[in-house]
């Protein structure tokens, strides 16, 4: 995903400057003998579109990472709920990170398996477009990469041999799984992406490196990648890695984030861009594949002290989809994958430093799944009109905006034109405009050059707004002539076509249909004037609240509504989702159906339809088209629905929604163990177990350590969450000052304490960096008196918040350090201080291979294993106390508790655990300054800044919060200054009710392993 615009179209204006004098652009002819043989009809493609299974498909998809959601049986409901939208396709990445965090060690079990996320995408319908990296990016941590590249001598994502290496592992066993996967073993892997975004390098590298980019292709092919390969070129002008050239893939396709990232101004459209040459580019770049976008702005990041998520959505809204992603089919796209769909949660540290818990990213489902966000809808009526219009993939898109198609000059039109249907997409010269515009529309048609509206009156483009207007658009063998309207939908019901037209409130729209349907039999509804004209029937109407239904006998209805009631209209796909051809109805739009919550897919006999999906309210269904004649059975999620009614053609069921009893705890009543989890403070602390920073030399190739001897924690194997340091020396009694240099990552903080021998002043605490979202500070600290010739110990607390993502080659920020950069001791060399470290129990050989190399830091609870189910609360070490009691004084704490969920099964009830955010109060100063850790079950699902923000409410899913049973939570409650912190309130929120028994069979047995603890071999 590009996350600086700014940057990379700095780094494109340097890299143009030598663009002609690349080496290595002859032809090569990488579309491989073996790869037509294997692929056989199964995917192809022209300059158009893909064919799947010989047919020409708009591939429409949605980014969605399965590692973002640690809930195997929950990828169904995403696939369903993505495929309900319409979309036909889902783009993942692959986080190597997870998956190899000990070198050479691959898993991919449990949670991390491939296998059910294939099946839940198989059974959805939904194809799949693979991204393994081996980089990603993904605002992940390392971008993707495992922490312990950082001690790699070779310069990343070049061809150097100890890179190349170091990659083999994890691109032979994820190349494999790809592999299994792929269509031509029956599986949904249609496209293959290597490597990302791989568009420019630093001066310091050979760049574009066609060496490394044939290598990485080798390697996939070598693992048995056989589907085409796509690349997703930063900048839509790179034009690197085309077809036909050295290191070239099959299918061309660049990335597009046409708004800006700043989500505190969601209605400020100002540092947005729209492409009028986008058609053009790819002409010159790749005109013999389909015009491919592979991440479009779906949404937006969030960082440490931002704004929340819905802002985002509110950026990237309908307005947004509506403006920019018809702006992209103006152009002829065919490929088209969302960045984000579902973006999830970054649980258990996996996400990029400055980066919250939450991934939400402003996306169409939200990240407890919910689809209540207006984008959702409107993404639904965009991709459900390219499911039924299937001459879009053969028209061809003239100039990006044609004169003489519309009246106004502040509105321009971009035509594309077919063998019969042409589209005219519009939308506002200046598209931030918020005026509303009133224009004609002058088309070609098959009864010539037409000015609509013809019946009075103006089309108008309201604001932020695009339209598609068709003209001669099939719709079940019946020709539209012309519609101003945009449809959504279409579907043969029977001999009857049923067609779904919708617009903007109060917009008058116009459409035409031939006179040989015998013209106009009935209206429902008024305000609609229609005639007939030189063989043409034609009809005006003004859009409202109210829907109208124009009938034309028993060949063709024709429903007007009004955009926001288009909303509430589903289009469920029906036939075999394993089907193996189009002849077995290969998940094919099978009813229009009104209401509801969600509808997720349907099956239909002569005597029965089966509807699946969700409600948040008693819920009338309407089935307009595609029902058996007759009388049908109707069924809700397998239940048969009682006084169904038969009039119109149309069947209405009315499902009622039965309000369940939920009952969640109040923490403030629950009984809390307590323990601290700082015991490397007191001076009695026996630290013989830690690593000793003994290396004095550091392997890290980006930046020379500056200390005798070398205290980045990647050196000594620590690559995620709380680092921990000990420093010893003995006193001369004239030392008054510590500084130190941290660096954690952005959002992070540190901690000073300083331990006396016995007798002395036992721990103090000397100041913190409280974490105001920089990566490093430098602090000084005033030191106590102290006595000469007695030892004394420094502990400093780093919290780690990520390695560096690695998006140029040549910078190689993954290798930027962690943990203490410097250190000076008033009065002292520096080797008089001598260190030790500790990070996560065991490092690199972590100990929870359930959950994970990243669910775990390096504090004491977290060594012993204590975040997890049943620790050992009845020792002697725990108290009885409640973090909403708090520490009084500067430290860390540790918190655990447990409690039962009975959720009535048959109810999606996504929940989350709330924070209140608080500022300081005037009694006591700087008493916001503190920050948690929210482990559920043993997966860590948050970490909260009090002083930072924005996220204050942590979903997690159901799997990992079991609803039929007992649940553990513990809270880390790091106090950052002297007078100690508390958690003002902390709650578990009910966030909808929504009953659902169709979506995912979610019994315990299914649920994500919970290993409960046991005692850890060599905790310390």
């Amino acid at each position: 995903m590009v996350l600086f615009k700014q940057i990379q179209i700095l780094l494109l204006l340097l890299f143009s400057l030598n663009i002609a004098a690349l080496p290595g652009r002859e032809l090569s002819g990488i579309i491989r003998s073996d790869k037509r043989e294997l692929l056989q009809d199964l995917v192809t493609w022209d300059e158009h579109s893909l064919f799947v299974h010989g047919e020409r498909i708009f591939f429409y998809s949605g980014e969605f990472h399965p590692f973002r959601l640690p809930s195997p049986p929950l990828w169904r409901d995403v696939f369903q709920k993505v495929r309900a939208l319409g979309y036909n396709g889902v783009s993942f990445y692959v986080d190597w990170a997870l998956l190899e965090g000990n070198p050479g060690h691959f898993t991919a079990q449990g949670v991390f398996a491939f296998e059910p996320f294939f099946e839940a995408a198989t059974e959805a319908g939904i194809y799949l477009l693979a991204r393994p990296g081996p980089y990603v990016n993904a605002e992940i941590s390392g971008g993707g990469f495992p922490g312990w590249l950082a001690r790699n001598p070779a310069i990343l994502r070049t061809n150097e041999s100890a890179y190349i290496d170091a990659t083999h592992t994890y691109v032979s066993n994820i190349g494999a799984i790809i592999a299994k996967a792929q269509i031509t073993n029956g599986g949904p892997i249609i496209l293959f992406q290597p490597e990302n975004e791989y568009t420019y390098g630093a001066t310091n590298v050979l760049f574009p490196d066609i060496g490394y980019q044939e290598t990485v292709l080798q390697q996939y092919r070598d693992a048995g990648v056989v589907v085409p390969f796509i690349n997703n070129e930063a900048w839509y002008k790179a034009a690197l890695w085309v077809p036909g050239t050295t290191g070239g893939v099959d299918i061309y396709a660049h990335d597009l984030y046409p708004m800006s990232f700043d989500c505190s101004q969601p209605s400020n459209w100002s540092s947005a861009q729209i492409y009028g040459d986008l058609r053009t580019a790819h002409l010159d770049i790749s005109p013999n594949t389909p015009f491919a976008i592979a991440e479009f702005q779906g949404g937006a990041p969030e960082y440490w002290g931002g704004t929340l998520y819905d802002q985002c959505a509110a950026l990237v809204g309908p307005e947004a989809e509506r403006v920019f992603q018809k702006n992209n089919f103006a152009a002829g796209m065919t490929i088209f994958n969302i960045y984000m769909t579902y973006g999830g949660t970054n649980w258990g540290n996996l996400g990029q430093p400055g980066g919250p818990t939450s991934y939400d990213y402003g996306a169409a489902i939200k990240e407890d799944r919910t689809v209540w966000r207006e984008k959702y809808s409107e993404a639904k009526l965009e991709a459900q009109f390219f499911a039924v219009s299937p001459a879009y993939l053969t028209a061809n898109a003239a100039n990006s905006t044609e004169a003489g198609i519309v009246s106004s000059t502040d509105v321009v039109a971009t035509p594309l034109y077919g063998n019969k249907t042409n589209f005219y997409v519009v939308r506002h010269a200046d598209f931030k405009s918020s005026a509303a515009t009133m224009y004609n529309l002058t088309a070609k048609t098959s009864i010539g050059v037409v000015t609509i509206p013809r019946l009075g009156g103006s089309l108008m483009l309201n604001g932020r707004d695009s339209k598609i207007h068709v003209t001669d658009y099939d719709v079940g063998g019946i020709n539209l002539i012309y519609s101003s309207a945009e449809v959504f939908t279409w579907q043969k019901s029977g001999s009857k076509s049923v067609l779904v037209l919708y617009g903007g409130a109060g917009e008058t729209h116009e459409f035409a249909v031939s006179s040989s349907l015998g013209g106009i039999t009935s209206v429902e509804g008024t305000d609609v004037e229609h005639e007939r004209v030189n063989g043409t029937t034609i009809v005006n109407f003004q859009v409202g609240p109210a829907r109208r239904v124009i009938h034309f006998g028993k060949k063709l209805d024709v429903y007007l509504l009004w955009r926001n009631d288009a909303y509430n209209y589903w289009v469920p796909y029906a036939g075999s989702p394993t089907a193996t051809s189009n002849t077995e109805g290969y998940a094919k739009p099978s009813l229009i159906v009104a209401g509801g919550y969600l509808l997720r897919h349907a099956s239909i006999t002569s005597s029965c339809i089966s509807l699946y999906g969700d409600i948040n309210a008693t819920t009338t269904f309407e089935i307009i088209a595609g029902h058996p004649a007759g009388r049908p059975e109707v069924l809700f999620n397998d239940e048969a629905v009682a006084n169904v009614k038969y009039a119109n053609g149309r069947i209405s069921a009315t499902v009622p929604f039965i309000v369940p009893a939920i009952s969640v705890p109040d923490f403030s009543n629950l009984e809390w163990h307590y323990l601290d989890t700082l015991p490397e403070i007191k001076p009695d602390y026996d630290d013989s177990k830690w690593n000793v920073a003994n290396l004095t030399k550091t392997y890290n190739t980006l930046l020379n350590s500056t200390t005798p001897t070398s205290l980045f924690s990647q050196d000594y194997g620590y690559e995620v969450g709380t680092l921990l340091y000990r420093g010893h020396f003995t006193a001369t009694g004239a030392e008054s000052t510590f500084n130190v240099s941290t660096q954690g990552g952005g959002g992070y903080a540190h901690a000073i304490w300083l331990s006396s021998p016995r007798g002395g002043f036992g721990s103090k605490f000397l100041g913190a960096y409280v974490g105001y979202g920089g990566s490093a500070d430098n602090q000084t600290v005033i030191l106590p008196p102290l006595d000469k010739g007695k030892r004394y110990t420094f502990t400093i607390v780093i919290e780690h918040m990520g390695s560096e993502g690695n998006w140029t080659p040549g910078l190689d920020l993954l290798k930027t350090p962690r943990g203490i950069l410097n250190y000076t001791l008033s009065g002292h060399p520096a080797s008089d201080v001598s260190w030790k470290l500790t990070g996560n129990l065991g490092g690199e050989q972590y100990q929870d291979q359930t959950r994970g190399p990243l669910n775990e830091g390096g504090l004491y609870a977290e060594r012993q294993g204590y975040h997890q189910p049943h620790p050992p609360t009845s020792i002697p070490q725990w108290k009885v106390a409640s973090p909403l009691t708090g520490i009084s004084s500067a430290g860390i704490g540790f918190y655990t508790t447990s409690f039962n969920l009975n959720v009535p099964v048959g109810y999606d009830v996504p929940m989350s655990f709330v924070f209140n955010q608080t500022a300081s109060s005037d009694s006591i100063p700087n008493s916001h300054y503190y920050r948690c850790q929210l482990y559920v079950n043993g997966y860590q699902f948050g970490i909260y800044i009090n002083n930072l923000g924005p996220q204050t409410a942590f979903p997690v899913p159901q799997g990992v919060l079991n609803y039929q049973g007992e649940n553990t939570v513990a809270l880390t409650l790091w106090a950052l200054e002297a007078q100690g912190a508390h958690v003002s309130s902390f709650a578990l929120q009910v966030n909808d009710v929504v009953q659902s028994t169709g979506y995912f069979d979610l019994s315990p047995a299914l649920y994500p392993p919970q290993p409960a603890w046991q005692k850890r071999v060599g905790a310390y």
